[in-house]
């Protein structure tokens, strides 16, 4: 293979144009409806010669600069600076001679309130080619998703969820009860081969699956804290999204990561679509619902979703965050964190709050 210089394989190379031209891309059995369903899957649009546009140089460079973006001074992009020109076509070399190997995880346990395991990959090579992937693959993953999920999408996450659960509270008929569910340890339940199948749904370009093959077994599950894990966990769950809207007909829906709310007039009509979904999950995902699940009126007592409690008149902001809030008010307080939580605040009806605690 002919050795080129790191000028001479960037010298077309536009790591400007490259962001310009990512941020573009960015904006059989059964019931009828079921086999409706699976002639639009079979028509979603499948994608090849992609792995080529992950290895490019210029790719590469972008995925260097969003990886480190917050964190230029961690020991690992300080360690990678210092070869940073030469490591990038190791990269690359590694991707087109198929030899990358994801490193050794190191892990550690938070508790935010739940404990969590977490899992951490060197920047070089590991992070920068999770970001390589997903400046391509992010794209083909949005593609597939409904308008009701929000977790790791760009210009939803919590408060597009919010400003979604708030219009739909305006119809207080078709929202007087609530469902609401999660997935029994979500992330290290998701099952490599299903996820695989329907990765290849989408996929066509064989060497890119290889990639992402290697990735997936590289731990049990799909670990928390690796930049292409939360596209993964999203993108398991698309499928059901669909099922949800175009097989179940659900008007109002609500998915942010493994978290799942369903609004109806009709208590009974939750009840028996909680019995399906449970099935959906088991047969199609090998996933379990958590026995905690809620049934409730909206208006008895709120529903608590993504930092909030909705109501049909009023959002408040969830109890854990307000008492964070206090707790950093009085033993470590700073303007930093003043501003992140007065940007939750602002989001709800928080203004007699923020007096109280500012003596504003």
């Amino acid at each position: 293979m002919c050795q080129l210089t790191y000028a001479e394989v960037n010298k077309r190379a536009n790591p400007a144009r490259m962001a310009k031209d990512y941020a573009s891309k960015n904006k059989g059995t059964g019931t009828a409806r079921e086999r409706d369903l699976e002639t639009k899957q079979s028509k979603m649009k499948t994608r090849n010669n992609l792995y080529n546009q992950i290895c490019s140089i210029e790719n590469l460079n972008l995925a260097d600069d969003k990886a480190r973006k917050g964190k230029v001074y961690q020991y690992g992009i300080k360690q990678h600076d210092k070869h940073r020109e030469s490591n990038i076509l190791l990269l690359r070399e590694m991707l087109l001679n198929k030899t990358y190997r994801t490193s050794a995880y190191k892990k550690f346990t938070i508790h935010d309130p739940k404990e969590r395991e977490i899992f951490c990959l060197p920047y070089f090579p590991d992070r920068i080619i999770h970001h390589a992937i997903m400046n391509i693959l992010e794209p083909v993953f949005v593609s597939v998703f409904t308008a009701d999920t929000y977790s790791c999408i760009k210009g939803k996450g919590i408060h597009g969820a919010l400003r979604a659960i708030k219009k739909a509270l305006l119809d207080k008929t078709g929202t007087r009860y609530c469902l609401k569910l999660d997935i029994k340890k979500f992330y290290p339940s998701i099952d490599h081969a299903i996820l695989k199948a329907l990765l290849r749904k989408i996929i066509k370009d064989s060497d890119l699956l290889m990639l992402l093959d290697e990735i997936i077994d590289s731990a049990d599950g799909v670990p928390i804290g690796n930049y292409l894990s939360q596209y993964f966990a999203n993108f398991y769950m698309a499928y059901f999204d669909h099922w949800i809207k175009e097989v179940k007909r659900v008007k109002y829906y609500f998915r942010y990561a493994d978290d799942l709310v369903i609004f109806s007039g009709d208590k009974e009509s939750l009840h028996k679509l909680l019995v399906e979904i449970r099935e959906y999950l088991g047969d199609h995902l090998k996933l379990t619902a958590k026995d905690n699940y809620q049934i409730f009126p909206v208006d008895a007592r709120g529903l608590d979703f993504v930092g909030y409690r909705f109501y049909h008149t009023h959002i408040l902001l969830r109890k854990r965050i307000k008492q964070r809030f206090i707790k950093m008010l009085k033993y470590r307080k700073n303007d930093k964190s003043i501003a992140s939580y007065k940007g939750w605040i602002q989001h709800c009806n928080g203004k007699h709050l923020l007096k109280k605690l500012l003596h504003e």
